[in-house]
């Protein structure tokens, strides 16, 4: 231990050593700084690791680092790649305290392209902040199925099918942060993990509840009604009934997704719940409301006062303003 705080305090630009693989490092601006100085013994190179400035790093400490690395290059331990696993360990325990909410986030972001339309994201966006309140704050690391089921008890038997569609993108979620390395071990949200045994089944509480539908009697005085409005969203509505089609596959119909030779319409995958072409037999009814249609217009049949094809929401005031109570789906 040659150096001494006079000798450090005097010390010219260069490197003064103090024994024990420790030495002082003086810029030619003056800057103080420790070394430690050690031969690798895979390359047999010198190598130096910083201990920091002297005005943080008193010569006592500089002493105390210098002897644990030493320690550590006697147990065949690289002093700078000892610390770069410990950082690396460091930065992985951070990452990994990252909370469900912001999980929730970057998943929605990820999968949104997997969805036809927009409503998907604000349904999940909206099922995780009124029913993940519990777990949003904690990290995704430590979700547990005991947090899980506190999550999902309060509405399972109340409301299954939401209970159920909540369960399956908290699984999701927790799917994409293990991916991501967040977390670790079995999805606690999984139906056939513990949570099987916690709730009772879906399939035998969840309660069915149909669209309100009109009697099949009262089809024919509807369809008269429908006609004597003349407007588009009634012709929408018309074609969606005779058809058997859904409210939004009717008003976004276009017109090249017609074969009236075949009588037939063809609804590809990208409009349509299962993801695969439809093919629908178009009747002689239907033929007659599509050809009393203007067409060539635009590419959609069913177009509104903005150029678009009109809502499904308008196909709905319709049906309330000649029957209240009924819904347009109903009528599949």
């Amino acid at each position: 231990m040659k150096l001494t705080a006079i000798a450090i305090k005097n010390a010219k630009p260069g490197r003064h050593g103090d024994g024990n693989n420790l030495y002082l490092l003086v810029k030619r601006d003056g800057r103080k700084s420790w070394v430690f100085r050690y031969r690798d013994r895979l390359t047999q190179k010198t190598r130096d690791k910083g201990l920091g400035p002297l005005r943080d790093v008193s010569l006592a400490s500089a002493r105390e680092k210098a002897r644990e690395y030493r320690a550590a290059l006697a147990s065949g331990k690289d002093p700078i790649e000892l610390e770069r696993t410990a950082l690396h360990a460091a930065r992985s325990q951070l990452a990994k305290q990252v909370t469900f909410d912001q999980c929730a986030s970057q998943c929605i972001a990820a999968i949104q392209h997997e969805w036809k339309n927009s409503k998907h994201k604000a349904q999940w966006t909206s099922t995780i902040t009124t029913h993940c309140r519990l777990i949003g704050p904690l990290p995704v690391s430590e979700i547990d199925a005991d947090l899980v089921h506190r999550v999902l008890e309060p509405i399972w038997l109340k409301r299954t099918e939401t209970a159920s569609r909540v369960r399956s993108r908290i699984e999701r979620i927790l799917d994409w942060a293990a991916g991501k390395g967040f977390r670790t071990g079995d999805n606690p949200a999984s139906w056939k993990g513990s949570l099987k045994s916690l709730l009772a089944s879906p399939a035998k509480i969840k309660k069915v509840k149909h669209r309100p539908a009109l009697p099949h009697a009262d089809v024919v005085g509807f369809m008269a009604e429908l006609r004597l409005r003349n407007d588009i969203s009634s012709a929408a509505l018309q074609l969606q009934i005779l058809t058997a089609t859904r409210p939004s596959e009717a008003t976004e119909a276009k017109w090249q997704e017609f074969d009236f030779a075949r009588t037939l319409w063809t609804i590809p995958k990208e409009r349509m719940k299962s993801n695969r072409p439809h093919a629908v037999p178009l009747s002689k009814e239907a033929v007659s409301l599509l050809r009393s249609i203007p067409s060539g217009v635009t590419e959609c049949v069913f177009v509104g006062p903005k150029g678009k094809p009109i809502t499904t929401a308008a196909v709905l005031k319709t049906v309330h303003a000649i029957r209240p109570n009924y819904t347009s789906h109903g009528f599949r």
